[in-house]
């Protein structure tokens, strides 16, 4: 099975496709988010596998966008815990450093370590991109925060471990596909709505869960591009959409809404 995820190899994305679907899995690395749904859209590929929040950063926006604009289906998620290290040229000692490259989230995860030594950052598309090119333009005073993985991988030494700010750093990743999962019985579905613009109507629209005894587990909301100061809701919330108090739910959450668009149910990990 062919899998696409963002970065190079080495990168977090790929554990998450090895954590999910198995060691047997052949993950295709791409530059951008877009081209994942496009690879899964097209049929290049079968599944993909995008970031779509961490416990420390938060969203990654535009995989919520991007949501909206594919027409594709979640059928899966995946919890991966980053260890960052601090990643250097084999003949690169600490006190050369004087810039670090990584994926911005990485440099977010990682701020007050990096405040502390008062370096540079560089913000690179990936972490084990990062990586690579120190090594590939054999860069003397820079290092990159990277996961122990990619270090092993490149050839590279590690200086520090355990650099992020806290030690309890996950990024969750939904796994794309064309078709959502079967009910397993423990279960989670996530959809994009736009409530209608009155007073109270988001609190009905909430109500409707509420009312079934549905718990939500995320809402984020994002500009619809479109209005301005208007926004589309993104909810994950326990249960599969086939389940008749889900389905009733979704029903009458139609009447408080412009629209509503359900991205897929999948087993519950998270």
């Amino acid at each position: 099975m062919k899998v696409t995820y963002q970065g190079e190899t080495g990168a977090y994305s790929e554990m998450a496709v090895y954590k999910f679907f198995g060691p047997k899995t052949e993950p295709l690395p791409c530059k951008d988010f877009k081209s994942i749904f496009e690879s899964v859209k097209t049929g290049t590929v079968s599944h993909g596998i995008v970031p779509i929040e961490n416990s420390i950063e938060g969203s990654i926006n535009q995989n919520y966008d991007l949501f909206l604009t594919y027409d594709l289906k979640v059928c899966g998620e995946v919890a991966i815990k980053l260890s960052h290290v601090l990643i250097t040229n084999l003949n690169t000692q600490l006190q050369d450093i004087k810039t670090v490259y990584s994926h911005p989230q990485a440099l977010a995860q990682c701020r007050l370590y990096l405040e502390k030594h008062n370096w540079e950052t560089i913000p690179a598309y990936d972490t084990a991109g990062a990586v690579k090119l120190i090594k590939e333009q054999n860069l003397p005073n820079a290092a990159a925060i990277a996961s122990e993985k990619a270090a092993d991988l490149y050839g590279m030494k590690i200086i520090d471990r355990d650099i992020s700010d806290n030690p309890s750093n996950y990024t969750r990743f939904l796994v794309l596909g064309t078709q959502d999962a079967q009910p397993t019985g423990d279960d989670k579905t996530s959809i994009i709505f736009s409530a209608k613009h009155a007073p109270g109507t988001l609190y009905h629209a909430l109500g409707e869960f509420a009312s079934r005894n549905i718990n939500l587990t995320r809402i984020e909301s994002r500009p619809t591009k479109t209005t301005a100061w208007q926004y589309n809701f993104y909810l994950d919330f326990e249960g599969h959409r086939t389940e008749k108090r889900c389905t009733e739910a979704l029903t009458a959450l139609e009447t408080h809404a412009t629209f509503v668009k359900i991205l897929g149910s999948y087993p519950r990990v998270i």
